[in-house]
């Protein structure tokens, strides 16, 4: 009987059942109705044909090689039968991997779904689905309800991990940024704990510019943010300080931030209106959001102007903690200063690095007198890429102790605390320990033999600190990565001084950077030079 129309647009939108009997698969199989040679799952083969056969070329055939447990189909030739033979098997093939598929049944990734052509009867409605800057890649009918099939637990506390999105009351917390054009797209979500900057041209109309939703500070503090996911704990988005520019581009700080400013059409120019949001966000180690602050620049739009441009930034703070200023985001950039800190009690439990007072690497700075021992507090940060050399002279009498004026000369040179570690990235942080670089300290000794029996010491003249870093990632946009850091401290030999008499010894401290960066490869191979002689009529007739 024919078929209904709807069960023949059914099976038109079916996909055809995908093969996954291994016995069956036969990737070696190229020629139609035809013996592949040597291709022992050919199903064109006959007996006749495996008898010529030397070696099976795909001995062994499976399937998706991330699934967990699978059969395989294994061939292979029996060559002291007379004939000789095709022998296959059928055998359980067990991944050994922890990481493995144990069923796919997501039948939609199984076959090849053909897009949707863009028409003008459908392109606005392409438009809204795939023009944003997320949008989901599941089907309408895939209905899961993880909520029913997963209840939560009346004891299981949830809390932002990293990367997650910002939750609100009503979506996510947006942080408009340009997508494939310059153009905002407020469908970018802030990710917890990724500090982010962004700018992006907004569309604008002066007679409507009350009616445009972006350009009013209520559009960015009006949904609360959840204090944890899948919480009714909300946290208010509170203002932090309200900046207005005027249309030559100078700034004032206004003194309250209390009254709401919103757009408004002030003798043809539209007044109020928002070119540039900074978040900053309060959290506590265990991930829960506790307060919100969004400071905000106001400026005036000429009645001429189409366009403008909007500047959005969000950062992170952990409660009771001071903020550490990032070199570099993720490498560093140069002429900022190494970042370093120390190793705290009890690692790696807990994991994590302590900063240093300034969280930076700082040498010994010249002054103009070039006293040592008037000197120690002066430090100067070691900035990426720049090499660098300073010193001071220290004037030795015979009254001074060897001991005490070693220990002053290496505080000196390495200040009250010298750190432990450096950051590889100029945005590592302190709880990701493998983005640590440890510092490897080295002694030398300069040995000077005296031909007298006066009592002498060590007493160190010179830091010398080499950091070797290299290109990290893309070619096109490589990031600066240390991988190693060296502070060698020299020491010398000083006699004792006889008594009225003085000597002068210069003082040194350098840094250096190295860039052991290996050169890029190309992608091709060069074809290989060979050094013979030719015929002269080898290219007959061409020339």
């Amino acid at each position: 009987p024919a078929d209904t129309s709807d069960a023949a647009q059914a099976r038109a939108r079916s996909a055809p059942a995908p093969v996954t009997d291994v016995a069956k698969l036969c990737v070696c199989d190229l020629l139609v109705a035809q013996c592949d040679i040597n291709c022992c799952c050919d199903p064109d083969c006959s007996a006749d044909d495996f008898s010529l056969f030397t070696t099976c070329s795909v001995p062994v055939v499976t399937g998706d090689s991330q699934l967990c447990s699978q059969k395989a189909a294994v061939y292979s030739l029996d060559v002291e039968a007379n004939p000789p033979e095709r022998i296959f098997k059928l055998i359980d093939q067990v991944n050994p991997s922890i990481f493995c598929i144990h069923a796919t049944n997501y039948k939609q990734a199984l076959y090849l779904k053909s897009p949707e052509i863009p028409t003008p009867e459908n392109f606005d409605q392409l438009l809204d689905k795939f023009g944003g800057a997320t949008f989901s890649a599941e089907p309408d009918s895939w209905n899961w309800d993880t909520d029913a099939q997963n209840p939560p637990d009346a004891n299981e506390t949830y809390r932002y991990e990293y990367g997650v999105p910002v939750q609100t009351e009503d979506a996510f917390l947006r942080l408009p940024s340009p997508v494939v054009s310059s153009w905002c797209s407020d469908a970018n979500p802030a990710g917890f704990l990724v500090n982010q900057a962004t700018k992006c041209i907004r569309s604008v109309s002066v007679e409507k510019c009350d009616s445009i939703q972006a350009l009013s500070m209520l559009f960015y503090i009006n949904s609360s943010i959840l204090a944890v996911p899948k919480s009714s704990q909300m946290v208010n988005i509170t203002v932090q300080s309200i900046v207005v520019q005027s249309l030559n581009g100078m700034r004032t700080l206004l003194n309250s931030s209390d009254v709401l400013r919103l757009p408004m059409v002030l003798d043809g120019l539209c007044i109020n209106a928002v070119l540039g949001v900074n978040y900053h966000i309060t959290h506590t180690d265990t991930g829960e959001i506790i307060e919100a602050a969004a400071a905000f620049v106001l400026g005036a739009i000429s009645k001429e102007a189409l366009s403008i441009e909007q500047s959005f930034e969000i950062s992170f703070t952990q409660e009771n903690t001071q903020p550490v200023p990032l070199s570099g985001n993720p490498g560093y950039v140069v002429g900022l200063p190494v970042r370093a800190g120390f190793r705290p009690q009890g690692y790696p439990f807990p994991a994590g690095f302590l900063s240093n007072k300034n969280s930076q690497l700082t040498i010994l700075q010249s002054t103009s007198t070039q006293d040592c021992l008037a000197a120690q507090e002066a430090r100067v940060p070691v900035l990426f890429g720049y090499n660098m050399i300073s010193g001071c002279k220290l004037r030795i009498t015979a009254a001074m102790k060897c001991q005490p004026l070693a220990q002053t000369l290496l505080d000196v040179l390495k200040g009250q605390s010298f750190p432990e570690y450096v950051a590889s990235f100029g945005n590592s942080q302190a709880q990701d320990v493998l983005d640590w670089v440890p510092i490897t300290q080295l002694h030398i000794s300069e040995q000077k033999i005296s031909n007298t029996l006066q009592s002498s010491c060590q007493i160190p003249v010179s830091l010398g600190i080499e950091v070797k870093w290299t290109k990290y990632g893309s070619l096109v946009n490589p990031q600066a990565r240390i991988v190693n850091v060296t502070a060698t401290t020299t020491t010398t030999t000083l006699k004792q001084l006889p008594s009225g008499r003085e000597r002068i010894i210069p003082i040194t401290s350098s840094v250096v950077f190295t860039d052991i960066s290996s050169p890029a490869e190309p992608s091709y191979k060069a074809w290989p030079t060979i050094n013979i002689k030719l015929p002269f009529d080898f290219f007959y007739p061409f020339v």
